[in-house]
């Protein structure tokens, strides 16, 4: 029994893996049971990102808003809350940004770009933080308020676009600004004309941010400390609902920066939405994945924009649907989720090693 315990207790980063191993297993038998070649849809998949410079450019900006609304759910977690509004968070701070990219038109480049990031960002934080507020003072579950906010942030973004921004008979916003813009022209000539921008460095350097934040600050550990134990942190003189608001701020600001890396640095524009983007909803799994660890989120994050924007190798190279790297992605989730039987299944090899190392 005690070798069970420990078992269980050690090894963690084991278990993703065997999951994305178990994802992609499961994936190739529900091919193989329509009639599609794994090994050939798998292959074409890889080689659709990694095939040539301006695919792999592409895969990297897919990865982007992922790595952020990642950032944003773990973050929300590590401190003790369950934010699924990052859709919300995400469409508003896109908006912010499209507005003061738009709207603010004379502004030399090095105060028009940053201006239009921070206030998306802050934006997106606000949002995140009337849920905060909600749970600290009347405490509302933030699983529903930030479910409600989602929908409210999406048309509340169309309404916006529709009556402020909007190019004359199209269903979408006049571009922003050249000097709101964050493209990475000249890097993005080297792969040949991918939409590369600034938002993939700054996203690195918030996960480098989550982690030192989070674990190496007096604000960080009470965050923590209330994530683990709200009635302790009170106890120990920490401001409980101070916090709680502090937590949604932050994280909702980490998936604001999502949206307006899309706007700003990818397509230059925002359209009238008919549904909401996804990257949001995306960002639980990702941050799932990655344990709710920053570093663990950037390797989640590539994980899922690989397998995102491969899936249309698997359509022209091996006459796959796209839609079955969704069985995929939801199998790795499923196994991440199920780790009773991620471990079930590794438990036998670890026993082993452990008797070959004794022998």
């Amino acid at each position: 029994m005690n070798k069970v315990m420990k078992f269980f207790m050690r090894d963690s980063a084991i278990v993703p893996l065997v999951a994305i191993l178990l994802g992609f297993l499961f994936g190739a038998i529900v091919m193989l049971m329509g009639g599609y070649n794994p090994i050939a849809a798998y292959s074409s998949l890889f080689s659709r990102v990694f095939g040539n410079m301006y695919d792999f450019g592409e895969t990297l900006r897919e990865i982007t808003p992922l790595i952020m609304t990642g950032l944003a759910v773990a973050f929300a977690f590590r401190s003790g809350l369950f934010n699924i509004g990052g859709e919300g968070q995400f469409i508003v701070g896109m908006t912010g940004a499209s507005f003061v990219g738009i709207k603010l038109a004379g502004l030399p480049a090095i105060i028009h770009a940053p201006l239009a990031i921070i206030v998306g960002a802050l934006l997106g934080g606000l949002w995140a933080a009337i849920a905060g507020y909600l749970k600290a003072k009347r405490g509302v579950n933030e699983v529903i308020t930030t479910i409600m906010l989602n929908w409210i942030a999406l048309y509340l973004a169309n309404y916006t676009v529709n009556n402020f921004l909007l190019l004359e008979g199209q269903q979408r916003s006049v571009d922003v600004q050249p000097s709101a813009s964050i493209a990475l022209v000249g890097l993005s000539g080297f792969f040949d004309n991918a939409r590369l921008h600034w938002g993939t460095i700054i996203a690195v350097f918030a996960a480098l941010f989550f982690y030192f934040f989070l674990w190496k600050t007096k604000q960080g550990y009470e965050l923590r400390a209330v994530g683990q134990n709200t009635h302790a942190a009170e106890y120990a003189g920490m401001n409980v609902n101070k916090n709680i608001v502090k937590a949604m701020f932050i994280s909702g600001m980490f998936a604001g920066l999502a949206g307006v890396f899309e706007v700003l640095g990818v397509f230059q524009y925002q359209t009238v939405m008919p549904a909401s983007p996804g990257y949001g909803f995306d960002g639980v799994a990702v941050a799932l994945l990655g344990l709710t660890h920053p570093f663990g989120v950037l390797l989640a994050a590539a994980l899922f924009g690989i397998l995102t924007y491969g899936s249309a190798g698997m359509s022209f190279g091996a006459d796959v649907p796209p839609e079955l790297i969704r069985i995929v992605i939801g199998s790795i989730i499923f196994f991440v989720a199920a780790q009773g039987i991620v471990r079930w299944i590794i438990a036998p090899l670890y026993f082993k090693r452990k008797k070959e190392k004794v022998v």
